[in-house]
């Protein structure tokens, strides 16, 4: 197994890295979720929105690569770097966008969040990217992810005004 190759102080980062960016996305579930059969059931739909058992597993999986590609540029760069705090940022928003779209209901205010998040990603990668390639490389579904998430959300919003 892969975790047996990291020595003990790297492997527990990993876990951490790993629980605190999935925590995350949990958290955000706790303002989606409860909106999903209600104001979200009633919304106009964009004829490209995945089935809703997709999110799940699509989002679990790139929070999982969000953290490994954080925890390898970490080895590389501590805690005090401009890669992390933009690591940091990015995750922040990630969280604000669930907030604004299904708990306050501004798709509005979650288009505008979402090009940000896309900026702030990008700006991630690209940093992770001058540290270590697999980093980098590591940050590109979630960018492309979030990418179709934008447009998304500005088709809920040209749909829903």
């Amino acid at each position: 197994m892969i975790l047996d190759q990291i020595e003990g102080k790297n492997r527990r980062a990993l876990l951490i890295f790993v629980l605190v960016t999935v925590a995350i996305g949990a958290l955000g579930s706790f303002f989606t979720q409860p909106n999903i059969p209600t104001w979200y059931a009633q919304l106009n739909h964009p004829s490209i929105t995945p089935p809703n058992w997709v999110f799940a597993p699509v989002w679990s999986t790139l929070y999982v690569m969000m953290a490994v590609a954080a925890w390898r540029v970490w080895r590389i760069t501590g805690l005090a770097s401009i890669e992390m705090a933009a690591w940091g940022i990015q995750l922040a928003l990630n969280f604000a966008w669930s907030a604004i779209f299904f708990a306050m209901h501004r798709i509005d205010a979650a288009f505008v969040e979402i090009v940000l998040l896309d900026l702030a990603i990008l700006c991630t990668l690209l940093l992770f990217w001058r540290r270590d390639k697999i980093a980098g490389w590591l940050m590109v579904p979630y960018l492309a992810w979030t990418s179709f998430a934008t447009l998304l959300t500005w088709r809920f919003w040209v749909l829903n005004p």
